[in-house]
């Protein structure tokens, strides 16, 4: 699996994070960055078009050397400054309580330890600051949650460790984070097992 994981999944990841609807949802949850900001999961950049003018600067948390070389091109087509500031959320070698604002897109589900990196974005994070995030997970409904148990542990294997039945907003409820606003809603166009979402910010 190594040269699966490691060379054709950042690229097929890039494919399948580009497909229809996602930029309209990378919009939205870009929106109201602002200043220093820390996005855990940084993957090929596919956020990058999408940071507003407020932004100054991203600290990019990305553990593939192939997704940040594939994200070159953006990085180099946009004003904001983007640097890399390590590979895995749960250790972040930054300063605590130096950053406006933090962003996760469809990351959350990939970290092996979830709560310990929640509880060091949480330690980043300015009092005040905000925490913007889209991410699939446990859905509501026991028919498709009872296929997301079958299908998991395969789909880790295929996709980079990602989890389909994570409740996103009780991990950041126990990490200490106060959710501020939350959409909930199956993705148009993907299959539920896959497609329930968790939009929202947190403080």
């Amino acid at each position: 699996m190594g040269i699966y994981r490691e060379q054709i999944l950042p690229r097929l990841q890039d494919k399948v994070m580009k497909r229809k609807g996602t930029g309209e949802v990378r919009r939205r949850v870009c929106a109201g960055l602002s200043g220093d900001v820390v996005e855990v999961g940084f993957g090929t950049g596919l956020n990058v078009p999408y940071y507003p003018t407020e932004v100054r600067r991203v600290f990019a948390v990305e553990p593939s050397r192939v997704c940040m070389q594939l994200a070159e091109e953006r990085i180099a087509r946009s004003n904001v400054n983007v640097e890399l500031a390590g590979l895995t959320g749960e250790h972040l070698d930054l300063p605590s309580d130096s950053f406006d604002t933090v962003l996760s897109t469809w990351t959350l589900c990939t970290i092996p330890n979830l709560d310990a990196a929640l509880d060091e974005l949480r330690r980043v994070l300015k009092s005040g600051g905000t925490f913007h995030f889209v991410e699939h997970g446990h859905a509501p409904d026991t028919t498709t949650a009872k296929w997301q148990r079958r299908i998991e542990p395969i789909n880790k294997k295929l996709a980079g460790g990602c989890h389909l039945t994570r409740d996103i907003p009780e991990h950041l409820e126990r990490a200490g984070f106060q959710i501020e606003h939350l959409d909930t809603y199956y993705f148009e166009g993907e299959p539920k097992p896959f497609g329930f979402t968790f939009e929202g910010r947190a403080l």
